[in-house]
């Protein structure tokens, strides 16, 4: 596989395969220098990624604003960016952040807003900080039971009377190019994607080597409403990188016996036809034609070099094979 880009659903976007994922650069999990972010981001674009993914979630707004940073660099040359709306930020005044699995964060805390006014004021926030005058993808942030838990029907209420309707209005003004959201559960896009009219979705985790319980039918809605997809996670949160090593994490919490035995599964055929984990597991979802793009974070240019070079390992047909006939990976998942 290499970077050539591919369709955004039915929206003319192009994406290319992979992308760069902006929560690293952010300061997830551990803080990283400006000097090392803008190198970061410099090495995906030179090495030919054209699609960067954001959020004011990421740091605080400290992700936006090296992104921002680093697309004054870029020139003239086109790229396409997204970011998000839902969690607004405010200066903290003193105040804890509370930045959860971010460090070192700018004094702002995070609130949601999924109102009307809150997605407009939010949007402009994020101009400024990015240092634009317009987004070519807005995506609607965490508005799922994941992180919404009892509350998540009431949220998407609030979201398709509020923040739904300015994303619409983006649209229509040509400001936004396209519109979706970005979730942890197929669940709650298809809710969305039943509810709006939505162009794409970044899924986040909910896609890969060992979670296709997607194709139950929101893949398949895609596919017949021209909806595209960005995926993100596609490590499932590092088992996928590690392997099942004790202590490995699924879904951002230690993997179970489950998940655990299957990975050794996995692994097990990897071995045999001499593949890369980390290879397949970013190879995998590409074979969907409604996923457009792969966005893991990086935080250093060595992680950029490392994905590259994982997305273009040769990967034999037999491997795919093999993985479907064992019930590893689902008999209805695109495969070559």
């Amino acid at each position: 596989m290499d970077l050539t880009a591919r369709p955004l659903g039915s929206t003319g976007l192009r994406l290319t395969a992979l992308g760069c994922g902006g929560t690293a650069i952010g300061n997830m999990y551990k803080a990283v220098s400006d000097a090392e972010a803008q190198a970061t981001l410099r090495a995906a674009f030179t090495s030919g990624m054209r699609f960067f993914d954001t959020a004011p979630l990421y740091g605080h707004g400290l992700s936006e604003h090296r992104f921002g940073a680093a697309f004054r660099e870029f020139g003239t040359e086109p790229f396409l960016f997204s970011t998000k709306v839902g969690w607004r930020l405010f200066p903290a005044r003193g105040a804890d952040p509370e930045a959860g699995l971010f460090e070192n964060v700018p004094p702002f805390v995070r609130r949601l807003d999924y109102s009307y006014d809150g997605a407009m004021r939010s949007f402009e926030d994020s101009l400024q900080r990015l240092g634009r005058d317009r987004v070519d993808i807005l995506l609607l942030h965490d508005c799922d039971r994941r992180n919404q838990g009892d509350a998540f029907p009431a949220r998407f209420k609030e979201a398709m009377a509020g923040a739904y309707k300015a994303l619409i209005r983006l649209r229509d003004e040509g400001v936004v190019k396209a519109i979706g959201c970005g979730l942890n559960e197929w669940e709650a896009c298809e809710a969305f994607a039943r509810a709006g009219d939505f162009n794409c979705f970044l899924l986040a985790g909910r896609y890969t080597l060992l979670d296709q319980n997607s194709l139950d039918s929101f893949l398949p809605l895609c596919a017949a409403r021209g909806i595209g997809i960005i995926l993100g996670g596609p490590y499932n949160s590092g088992i996928l990188i590690t392997g099942a090593v004790p202590g490995a994490f699924y879904d951002y919490a230690p993997a179970k016996p489950d998940i655990l035995d299957r990975t050794r599964r996995i692994e097990e055929v990897c071995r045999r036809h001499g593949v890369a984990l980390k290879a397949a597991a970013l190879q995998f979802p590409l074979h969907h034609p409604v996923i457009a793009s792969i966005i893991p974070g990086v935080r250093n240019p060595a992680e950029v070099a490392e994905n590259l070079a994982l997305l273009r390992q040769p990967i034999p047909v037999d491997f795919w094979r093999e993985l479907r006939a064992q019930g590893l990976v689902r008999a209805e998942s695109p495969i070559p």
